[in-house]
């Protein structure tokens, strides 16, 4: 493992970066570890708001909620999960996670693989979805929710 990459990932090496979604604490990318194949982030989604449905074309993904609760959608399913509870999502599968609740949501997203090849990496990723069928009919009659760019 090269000197400047660190084995250990603490609070002084997370990479803080906000979204249109949530506020993201990068625990693991390739930039700043020595795994190529991994990515995790710790995101954090305020109460009333959610990443609305999106893909990732060439990236398997779990989400592993951590506090909260999250309105979660895989495909057309959706489940209400909480703390220690997990989605897990194959690469292409259209989800979303809201958070209707009056309580801050923290979720682990992991992605794999966290470099693609060029031929896939021109793909958007996350690519969203929400305004085409039937994605943008799912939670009507639900409590709505905003984006963290549109506050």
């Amino acid at each position: 493992m090269p000197d400047s990459i660190p084995p250990f990932i603490t609070a002084e090496n997370v990479v803080h970066e906000d979204n249109d979604w949530t506020h993201n604490e990068w625990l693991c990318r390739p930039d700043f570890t020595p795994l190529k194949h991994l990515l995790m982030v710790r995101a954090h989604l305020q109460a009333g708001h959610g990443h609305p449905f999106h893909r990732h074309p060439h990236r398997e993904e779990i989400i592993h909620i951590v506090s909260g609760r999250a309105e979660q959608w895989v495909g057309e399913s959706c489940q209400i999960l909480g703390p220690g509870e997990i989605a897990v999502i194959p690469a292409g599968v259209v989800h979303a996670t809201y958070n209707p609740f009056p309580v801050p949501l923290v979720f682990h997203a992991i992605l794999s693989p966290a470099e693609l090849p060029p031929s896939e990496a021109q793909a958007p990723d996350p690519e969203d979805v929400s305004d085409q069928e039937p994605w943008n009919h799912l939670r009507h009659g639900r409590k709505p929710c905003r984006l963290l760019k549109d506050q």
